[in-house]
């Protein structure tokens, strides 16, 4: 689809450009028009032109309502008390967007795109020689239906519904959605649903959306909130003496925290005015770094607090400062261990005695000098018999 729609519009660029180049100065064309929608009242709509021409032409928007009595008006940016947004480029061709936020009902109506490059087409006494070329949508603001929400807390579950009031259009298909991923959909064709979550509201806080498939899409919104449930990013922290020590808090639920606070235990509440401590909190996450770490004042345990608007949560960090030498400490235990395995030895070595080297040498020398001696005897008297 998006291959065909960019081919149509580069054989309508061509097709303009073609004319210009036989001569036709002055000429004007769309290669994008706005397209027709529909939108609830409150949302907000976007409606996009595009033309070519030589020179390169200028865009204008303009708006009719649907009351007989009521005639064309443009729309500049800031319009609507600053509700309408225009923005342009001229670059090659002419691009322009116009956005309009929050719809009311007045907003339902025929907008008219106005292209044109003619010198005089803005001139107040003079008649452009050619027209403004115009391409046009209908924006239709439906006014937004009612939508009835309601959590039911049960024992390890919790059950969303919505419903719709009166549905004005017709319902296609259901789907809840949760932080952009999507939990469940269906094809059903009521004007309720619901969602079953299993565990507690504490596990599951935050926003949920339900939204009705039609056109256009009806959406609603469910909340789950508890009071915070405050975690600490690491139970235990350890710091040496003289650096800059780091708690760290975070609340995971919804509503967003309102308040943070922290305490150390035997010291009471910890402001940033001490000098020794700076406390940065946003939304849902605080940390507190203490200065100048000392082994006898900030050894101990911090409390982090926070409050939101259904009540309050706290977590505990327990703080150890060890002293600069405490790396060193297993260094120096190897050192230790070998010094002392070397002494061990070099007493030994010194301490043994003379006649404790074997004498399997010297036993082993004299029988085979006594032997050789036997033979010598033996074979003299053999000599002397003979």
């Amino acid at each position: 689809m998006a291959a065909g729609a960019a081919g149509t519009r580069a054989v309508l660029a061509l097709l303009v450009l073609c004319s210009m180049a036989a001569g036709a100065a002055g000429t004007t064309g769309f290669i994008k028009s706005p397209l027709s929608q529909k939108r609830l009242a409150q949302d907000s709509v976007e409606l996009y032109c595009e033309a070519i021409g030589n020179p390169i032409p200028e865009i204008q928007w303009w708006f009719e309502g649907n009351d007989p009595n009521e005639t064309h008006a443009q729309l500049w940016d800031g319009a609507r008390q600053d509700r309408v947004k225009i923005n342009a480029t001229y670059n090659l061709h002419s691009t322009s967007t116009i956005s309009i936020a929050n719809l009311t009902a007045d907003d339902s109506g025929m907008y008219e795109c106005r292209a044109s490059n003619d010198p005089d087409r803005n001139h107040l006494s003079k008649s452009p020689k050619v027209k403004w070329i115009r391409s046009q949508a209908n924006v239709f603001v439906i006014e937004r239906p009612e939508i009835v929400t309601n959590v039911t807390v049960g024992p390890d579950k919790v059950t969303l519904s919505c419903s719709i009031s009166a549905p004005q259009l017709p319902i296609t298909g259901h789907k809840w959605i949760h932080k952009e991923k999507t939990l469940q959909e269906d094809s059903n064709s009521g004007a309720s649903t619901s969602y079953t979550i299993e565990g507690t509201m504490e596990e599951h806080s935050g926003i949920y959306e339900c939204i009705f498939e039609a056109n256009p899409q009806i959406r609603g919104q469910v909340n789950i909130s508890v009071p915070p449930q405050v975690t600490a990013y690491k139970k235990s922290e350890h710091g040496n003496e003289g650096d800059t020590g780091v708690l760290t808090c975070k609340n995971p639920s919804f509503p967003a925290v309102t308040t943070w606070s922290w305490h150390k235990s035997g010291h009471g509440r910890l402001e940033n005015a001490s000098g020794r401590y700076i406390i940065k909190s946003s939304g849902n996450k605080t940390e507190l770094r203490i200065l100048k770490l000392d082994i006898e004042q900030d050894t101990g345990d911090y409390f982090c607090n926070a409050t939101n608007s259904l009540g309050t949560g706290d977590a505990t960090v327990n703080l150890r400062v060890r002293s600069r030498l405490a790396a060193l400490w297993p260094f120096l235990g190897i050192v230790a261990e070998v010094l002392v395995l070397v002494t061990i030895i070099f007493i030994y070595e010194k301490r043994r005695k003379p006649d404790e080297v074997p004498d399997d040498d010297d036993g082993g020398s004299a029988p085979l000098k006594s032997n050789a001696t036997n033979h010598k005897d033996k074979n003299v008297r053999q000599r002397n018999a003979n």
